[in-house]
């Protein structure tokens, strides 16, 4: 079903373009990502798309009863709004009719004798009974409670910023839509509602545009990417694991085609330089032509983000927690908590929201002190905070004048001295941005302007709280290679899976009731821990353990049986090669009949099935592979010994 059609769509901002001339349409099952650095409009090109703001240019048409319905980065709510109210705020028969229940018992029980509240009540009830409504009100908490919610009854204007991304993203997926737009959906929720999000958005009907920075989240969701770039949109019939490899295959195309531009503008230059004495049509072919090629040079690109920022050095004593306990209220956050920071240690924190994460950083910091027990840091420790808010950004400072606060000069890795402007634009703040207010920048840049700020100081011990929040993929890869050869130590909170994986290799894990347990590894090895643990394995293993042998009679010696292949087996083990060679092979024309299926989504959606049914096929295929080769090794092993 086509649900929406954007055509030749342009927004600029101030003399700044956007995004210009964009077409392309929305069907049932789409799952669109939308990818770009940040400042490149991604944000409004989803509010253009939802009818929230206007297109400079070009047109928006959505079918007939197709309902669009978007979480903005900063939603807004009603004065008073309680958590529940707002999820079950929309405007839908069962909706109406589960808030006109909620309102008549409330009249009732402070006039319980009053017969027409009675009758009010019994009819909001008959009304509930017709439209089947009574699930939605136990959905709306279950959905509020998985976000991380246990307050129905708060008032959101009570709330944090992050709490109140949650219930807006609470509301945007209980309440109906055919087409559901996400503002970075993964910022302020921990792992585990990460991912719960990922299979309702899996599961859901309809179709879905968003914005994420969440590489694993996007790469499992998405089934199309949209990718923003200096004004023009990049479409790929792809998740992001695919995108990532057409991206690759288009710009090898785009250089080829530079390279032979070039070698015909050189050679149009040394003939426009020899001179043209007659004036001939065809010379001044040959100029015009000498014309247009140099106007067909590529367009600016957005620069690459350099993250070359020299570091102080750090002493053997670096950061030792000794016992640590901390409350908040009545709850214990963190309980009898000690480690010992080594050289070059990357240590993430995981847990779910309101555990004491950031309180952790916060002790470190010395922004909080401890109930009991010490946090000690070494005498050379020079600590870089990257808070998770922008609360210690000025809005009314300049971009520049915000750096120079930190350095006048700033040294890099290899030692070179630059100034606050000549770094600003290495992280991709030209010099026109660089006497903007701060107030003025996307989310995004105002992070990459935050976490420059951090770095000029040449810290020795990073603390980072959410990085990954509003960072875009490509400054998230460049930061990733940095602290790959940062020389100190980092403790990083984060929920997104893949920057753990990348930058980690050990976890404090924040299991409740103040319990903090250590686990080596990145998140990935946790997570198999965890499923090992979940299944009883381990458990099992262990009470085998334990468990005593009873004692049985000794046995003769029994000779060892001869192993050898069934006639399945040996079928199998003389075919499986080219079993393999031929699905895989069967893969590769699928993946290049998806490339030329272009935009038809209904063809598309046929060979991403055949895909994936081949996928799995090879899967088992080497499974068995591998099965029988371990067996004809070990026949061999044994005839040998044999002999």
């Amino acid at each position: 079903m086509h649900f929406m059609s954007i055509e030749h769509i342009t927004k600029s901002h101030g003399e700044k373009t956007l995004f210009e001339d964009v077409t392309f349409g929305v069907e049932e099952g789409d799952r669109i990502g939308i990818i770009g650095v940040n400042g490149t409009g991604k944000s409004t090109f989803l509010k253009v798309i939802a009818g929230l703001e206007p297109a400079d240019s070009g047109t928006v048409s959505v079918g007939n009863r197709v309902r669009v319905r978007m979480l903005a980065q900063d939603p807004s709510f009603a004065q008073g709004e309680t958590a529940l109210e707002h999820v079950l705020g929309g405007s839908t028969p069962q909706l109406l009719a589960v808030r006109e229940y909620a309102a008549a018992l409330d009249a009732l029980n402070a006039r319980p004798e009053d017969e027409k509240l009675q009758q009010r009540l019994i009819a909001a009830n008959q009304r509930m009974d017709e439209l089947d409504a009574w699930q939605l009100e136990s959905e709306a908490k279950a959905t509020l409670s998985r976000l991380g919610i246990e307050d129905f009854d708060a008032a959101v204007d009570t709330f944090s910023g992050g709490q109140r991304k949650r219930v807006a993203m609470a509301a945007a997926l209980l309440q109906p839509s055919d087409v559901l737009i996400l503002d970075e959906p993964t910022n302020h929720i921990d792992n585990d509602s990460v991912a719960w999000l990922e299979g309702m958005l899996q599961k859901r009907r309809g179709a879905l545009l968003m914005i994420t920075h969440d590489r694993y989240f996007l790469d499992r969701v998405s089934n199309r990417v949209i990718e923003l770039d200096q004004g023009r949109a990049y479409f790929y019939e792809a998740n992001y694991s695919r995108f990532l490899e057409l991206k690759l295959e288009r710009e090898q195309r785009e250089a080829a085609s530079e390279a032979k531009r070039q070698n015909l503008l050189r050679n149009e230059l040394a003939w426009i330089r020899r001179g043209a004495q007659a004036r001939s049509t065809k010379q001044k072919a040959r100029i015009e032509r000498y014309e247009a090629l140099k106007e067909q040079g590529p367009k600016a690109g957005n620069g690459k983000l350099d993250v070359s920022v020299a570091s102080t050095r750090l002493g053997k004593k670096i950061v030792e927690l000794s016992e640590v306990t901390k409350r908040m209220g009545d709850r214990t956050l963190i309980r009898d908590l000690s480690y010992i920071a080594v050289p070059e240690d990357r240590v993430g924190i995981i847990g779910r929201n309101g555990s004491g994460k950031s309180t952790l950083l916060k002790m470190i910091a010395g922004k909080l002190a401890p109930d009991s027990g010490s946090v000690e840091l070494g005498t050379t420790v020079k600590l870089g905070w990257f808070s998770q808010e922008h609360e210690e950004m000025d809005g009314n400072l300049r971009v520049i004048e915000y750096i120079r606060e930190g350095a006048e000069q700033i040294r890099t890795a290899e030692g070179e001295s630059l100034s606050a402007s000549q770094m600003l634009e290495r992280f991709l703040f030209p010099p026109a941005m660089q006497w903007s207010l701060i107030s003025k920048l996307s989310g995004g840049e105002k992070r990459r302007l935050q976490l420059l700020r951090v770095l000029t100081e040449a810290p020795n011990v990073l603390l980072l709280d959410e990085p990954t929040n509003d960072l875009d993929i490509a400054t998230l890869g460049v930061l990733e290679d940095y602290l790959d050869d940062f020389p100190g130590v980092v403790f990083v909170v984060s929920h997104d899976r893949y920057f753990l994986d990348r930058t980690v290799d050990r976890l404090l894990v924040f299991e409740g009731d103040g319990v903090v347990a250590k686990q080596e590894g990145n998140y990935t090895d946790y997570e198999e821990r965890q499923s090992r643990l979940g299944s009883g394995s381990a458990s099992d293993a262990a009470a085998s353990r334990s468990k005593p042998e009873a004692a049985s009679p000794a046995k003769p010696a029994e000779r060892e049986r001869a192993l050898k292949m069934s006639y399945k087996d040996q079928k199998d083990f003389e075919q499986i090669d080219g079993w393999i060679a031929e699905a895989e092979e069967k893969l590769s024309s699928i993946a290049g009949q998806m490339d030329a299926a272009g935009s038809d989504s209904a063809r598309l959606q046929e060979l991403m099935e055949e895909q994936r049914q081949l996928e799995e096929k090879l899967d088992g295929l080497l499974e068995r592979w591998t099965e029988l080769n371990e067996l004809a090794e070990k026949i061999a092993a044994q005839k040998e010994n044999r002999s």
